[in-house]
């Protein structure tokens, strides 16, 4: 895990003993590693060489604003879903220009935000999104850049809750309509059209799918061309895996390399969307023992943190790696299954794990930077954990605990 290691005896990040930010912040908190944040972006963008490129992270991945700033000061993109991420990207100084819209359900009020921002381009999804943008364009006085996101038909051989380009899933245009589309948008007064795009899943831990996907779209822009319509940009998507257990997903190099060779008109500009892949194993959970309950055939270790924190093992069936803070203990090792407070059979962080623990050990759960905060909520009113950044030596509280009063505001009592 690029970022962590065992210095000591004990587990840090970067520099920082995780002992150190127990004693500072208390559990659960989610720790992420600047550098490991940083050389991720990095392995996308010096990958492309001089190829005509965008990064547009994935905010939907973590949209915390510490970590968007990060990747804005090192010039990336962002693709966003909804008109909050769109303003978490410009509070926390990212280019709007450098800004695509994504997602099935664009609201009139968010598609008019996005215009105004000026962002580089929505995407769209239907037919009738795009015809509600060119009104809405038409209101304002603008010309709405778009991309028409078309529908492959490629299995991403993923989790089914998270693919994205089969012909049965909500999103995108269908390929075989995808033409026609094109065509009636080039007809519209206030469209411009700058792009293509698609994106067949996440957790996608093979390149063959992208390769398939690929290739339609390529085929699909001969047609395109054809007809006098041109492109100016392919965006590929994202959703490169990383592991988690004993996946083996490529390197961001190799991803790169694939779409690179083959878009051989080096004059289209290449977007990616990459989320999971630079923030997921960037982020750790740490979290305490409070008790440890053995039964006649199962023992638990019951933690601080619950899945209103780390939802993927039960909405996903996710393996995520279990290590003890301390690198070595005198406790027996014992088979154990980790679960959490809440009041669900469901609340389960790991199952069956061998594991040298003592009542108030530290542990700290790996790959959590990616669609673990950003998916957790106040389920049996538990206040949200901190986030914090390390930066070498340095830690930085990049979102402070919720308080007990956080949970209630903006409600009210019955006069």
């Amino acid at each position: 895990m690029q970022g962590f290691q065992y210095s000591n005896g004990l587990l840090h990040a970067e520099s920082v003993s995780l002992v150190e930010l127990d004693k500072r912040y208390g559990t659960p908190c989610y720790v992420y590693s600047k550098v490991a944040i940083e050389s991720q972006w990095q392995s996308y963008d010096q990958a492309f060489g001089d190829r005509s490129h965008l990064i547009c992270y994935a905010v939907k991945a973590n949209g915390n604003l510490g970590i968007l700033n990060l990747l804005a000061r090192m010039g990336s993109g962002f693709d966003i879903v909804s008109v909050g991420e769109l303003h978490r990207v410009i509070k926390a100084g990212g280019d709007p220009s450098k800004i695509v819209f994504s997602g099935v359900g664009k609201r009139p009020d968010e598609i008019k935000a996005a215009l105004e921002c000026s962002v580089k381009c929505l995407n769209i999804e239907s037919r009738s999104e795009l015809h509600l943008i060119n009104t809405i364009a038409g209101e304002i006085g603008k010309v709405a850049p778009i991309s028409i996101r078309v529908n492959p038909d490629v299995d991403p051989i993923t989790h089914p809750y998270i693919s994205t380009g089969l012909k049965d899933n909500k999103f995108g245009i269908a390929y075989e309509d995808a033409e026609a589309i094109f065509i009636e948008a080039r007809g519209l007064a206030n469209i411009e059209i700058v792009g293509i795009d698609c994106h067949i899943g996440s957790q996608i831990t093979n390149l063959e799918p992208y390769h398939d996907a690929l290739s339609r779209i390529l085929h699909l822009i001969q047609k395109l061309i054809a007809v006098d319509i041109n492109i100016c940009h392919i965006d590929i998507g994202g959703g490169l895996g990383i592991r988690y257990n004993d996946e083996q997903p490529p390197l961001p190099s190799e991803f790169v390399k694939l779409i690179c060779n083959m878009i051989k008109d080096e004059t289209i500009e290449i977007l990616i969307e990459p989320g999971r892949s630079i923030v997921g194993n960037a982020g750790l959970l740490l979290c305490r023992v409070l008790y440890i309950k053995k039964l006649p055939n199962k023992n638990f270790a019951i933690v601080d943190a619950a899945m209103n924190d780390l939802i993927r093992p039960v909405l996903y069936d996710a393996w995520q790696d279990i290590l003890s803070v301390r690198e070595e203990s005198a406790a027996q090792q014992d088979e154990y299954d980790i679960v959490g407070p809440i009041c669900e059979s469901g609340d389960i962080l790991g199952l069956n794990r061998m594991l040298s623990i003592n009542e108030g050990d530290l542990l700290a759960i790996s790959g959590v930077g990616a669609y673990c905060f950003s998916m957790s909520s106040n389920y049996n009113a538990r206040p949200r954990a901190a986030e914090l950044l390390v930066d070498g030596q340095d830690t930085h509280e990049i979102r402070r605990r919720e308080s007990i009063e956080d949970l209630y505001q903006g409600e009210e009592i019955l006069p």
